[in-house]
């Protein structure tokens, strides 16, 4: 896999993406330092201290990290680590992070019914099959694909809730490109927040995702694992790239 990019917007847009090349490349000139160790969600302790949820078993506490770069925000994140030693607990790995970025995160928003497509767009977009593209922890986190423009226009995704009055666990993306529809493909990361619509009961939760895709309409489902949130789970809407010595 190629070095990462990072493709920055601004304001309630898509704001934090990372653009990636094919991990089918055979170039061996990037270094593993380059390259994305795990997909984790980054969360604050009460005691102001972080944690890096790995999966539901595994929880990564960061040695070099004395508080979250994101303060008391939740957020998705890349990151690359290595193991500091073995630990006596596995559900709690340390870790040194060599860096870490943020997903743009956001909140599911209510759908409109009728008028859904004028508030929030209607402009098509992929989702790539990947391991980054998956439910877990409560939260959906997409890889994406659409056509950027040269000028880094900045463009909208929502998670809409609502849309099927009969099954409240289906969803639908909606993408506004903002008429940058001419450009190159490129590939973004967008994560969504479902613990408060999906709950906190202990077996997983099957959710239903719909989008509008170049090809035709298409759907999803997902085997959600999820938890309580304890803090605070807002729109990030920054990329940061923080590195650690």
């Amino acid at each position: 896999m190629r070095k990462a990019k990072l493709l920055i917007t601004a304001g309630l847009m898509l704001a934090s993406a990372l653009v990636f090349q094919s991990c089918d490349d055979d170039n061996n000139d990037v270094s593993y330092m380059w390259q994305p160790t795990a997909l984790v969600t980054v969360c604050p302790q009460e005691d102001e201290s972080v944690m890096l949820q790995l999966d539901n078993e595994t929880r990564l506490r960061p040695v070099n990290m004395k508080k979250s770069p994101y303060g008391k925000k939740e957020v998705r994140a890349l990151v690359n680590y290595n193991l500091e030693q073995e630990s006596a607990s596995s559900a709690i790995q340390d870790v040194r992070v060599n860096w870490i970025d943020s997903i743009r995160t956001k909140l599911p928003v209510p759908g409109i019914g009728e008028d859904n497509a004028e508030k929030f767009g209607d402009d098509p977009i992929d989702i790539v099959k990947d391991w980054v593209t998956i439910a877990e922890d409560g939260y959906l986190t997409l890889r994406v694909r659409t056509v950027w423009g040269p000028g880094n226009k900045p463009h909208e995704l929502n998670l809409l809730t609502g849309v099927n009055p009969d099954d409240p666990m289906e969803f639908e993306l909606r993408h506004n490109a903002n008429g940058d529809l001419s450009g190159t493909v490129g590939d973004a990361l967008i994560a969504f927040n479902l613990n408060e619509v999906i709950g906190d009961a202990a077996t997983p939760v099957k959710i239903t995702l719909k989008w509008k895709s170049p090809a035709g309409d298409k759907s999803v489902e997902f085997d959600m694992s999820r938890r309580k949130v304890t803090v605070d789970s807002g729109d990030v809407s920054a990329v940061s790239s923080y590195r650690f010595m």
